[in-house]
C-alpha cells in the first residue's frame, strides 16, 4: 500500500466517541490496519512505556497530541516502514539504540555474534577491538559496554552509517573510536586481538525472497554481498595479532563456504554457532600464533 494510501481507520479526531482515547479502545481499532503487537509498542513508545507496562494502562486517556503522534506513528508502519524505524529507537543487548534507514536494524542473531565475542576477549583486560561495518555502532558499543576495558573501534564505508553510529554514542555514553574506512582497501592498523563483522551476505538474486520492508527501506549497501566478506577474511589474516580471533555473522547458506575460506589461509579453532532456531549463522577462528 503507497504512503499516501496508507492511513489508520480511527474514530474521528478528538471528536470521538467518549473513552475512545483510551489504550483499551485504541488497540482494537489500531490492529485492524498493523499487526496488535506493532500496536502495543507504538502506544507503549508514545505513552513512554513498555509493553508490559501498558497494560496497567489501558484506561488512561491520551492527550491529542499523544493521539495524533500514534496515528502518524501507525500510517507509517501501515505503509509498510519497518516497526523499528517507526519508533526511531530498538533494544540491542544492554542497549537501547537510534535506529533509523542510514543502517541495517540490530537482530537476535547479531546478538549472538556479540556474545561469541565476549567469550573470546574473555581474560583480557583491555582488547583492541575492530569492528568492520558498523553501522549505527550497536556491535562496537555492545562489546565496549560489556566489557568495559575493550578499546573498540568501528568502520564503515558509509558517512550515514556513521553519522548515526556517533549519535548512538553520545545517545548510549558507551566510548568508542569510529573511522570512515572500505574494507576493499583491507583493514587498518595490526595487531588486533579481535576482528568482528556483520557483512553484507544477502546475494543479489536472493533479494527477492526478502521481506518488503527490509528491501524497500534498510541500506542496499548493507545488505548485498560485493566480496566483503572475502575482503574481510583476507584482511583480518594479517591484521589479527597472533593468536587473535576474527568472528563473522553470515547466512546458514554461507557458514559451510566461509569456514573453507577461513581454513585455505590458515585460521585455526574454527568453530560455528547456531542462531536461537538452530541455523549456522557465526563463524569465528583464530590467527595462528
Amino acid at each position: 500500500m503507497s504512503r499516501e494510501r496508507a492511513r489508520v481507520r480511527l474514530k474521528s479526531d478528538t471528536g470521538s466517541d467518549a473513552g475512545s482515547d483510551t489504550p483499551r479502545a485504541l488497540l482494537p481499532e489500531l490492529e485492524t490496519t498493523i499487526p496488535r503487537c506493532d500496536a502495543e509498542w507504538i502506544l507503549g513508545h508514545v505513552l513512554g512505556v513498555g509493553r508490559s507496562e501498558l497494560y496497567g494502562r489501558l484506561g488512561g486517556s491520551l492527550t491529542d497530541a499523544q493521539l495524533a503522534r500514534v496515528h502518524e506513528l501507525a500510517a507509517r508502519r501501515e505503509a509498510g516502514e519497518p516497526l523499528q524505524y517507526v519508533l526511531g529507537q530498538w533494544g540491542f543487548r544492554r542497549l537501547e539504540l537510534l535506529v533509523d534507514r542510514r543502517a541495517l536494524i540490530p537482530r537476535p542473531e547479531t546478538e549472538i555474534l556479540v556474545e561469541r565475542c565476549l567469550e573470546l576477549v574473555e581474560g583480557l583486560n583491555a582488547p583492541r577491538v575492530l569492528d568492520v561495518g558498523t553501522g549505527s555502532g550497536a556491535i562496537a558499543l555492545a562489546i565496549a559496554a560489556e566489557h568495559p576495558g575493550a578499546r573498540v573501534t568501528g568502520i564503515d564505508v558509509s558517512e550515514d552509517a556513521l553519522a548515526l553510529a556517533r549519535e548512538n554514542i553520545g545517545h548510549t555514553g558507551v566510548a568508542i573510536e569510529l573511522s570512515r574506512h572500505d574494507v576493499a582497501e583491507g583493514l587498518p592498523g595490526s595487531d588486533w586481538d579481535l576482528i568482528v563483522s556483520n557483512p553484507p551476505y544477502v546475494e543479489a538474486h536472493e533479494l527477492v525472497a526478502l521481506a518488503a520492508d527490509v528491501v524497500e527501506w534498510e541500506p542496499d549497501i548493507a545488505l548485498v554481498a560485493r566480496g566483503q566478506t572475502e575482503a574481510l577474511v583476507r584482511g583480518a589474516a594479517t591484521g589479527l595479532r597472533p593468536g587473535g580471533a576474527l568472528v563473522v555473522e553470515t547466512s546458514e547458506r554461507g557458514a559451510t563456504p566461509l569456514q573453507r575460506l577461513l581454513a585455505e589461509l590458515g585460521f585455526e579453532a574454527l568453530r560455528v554457532t547456531r542462531d536461537l532456531t538452530g541455523r549456522e549463522r557465526v563463524v569465528d577462528g583464530r590467527r595462528p600464533r
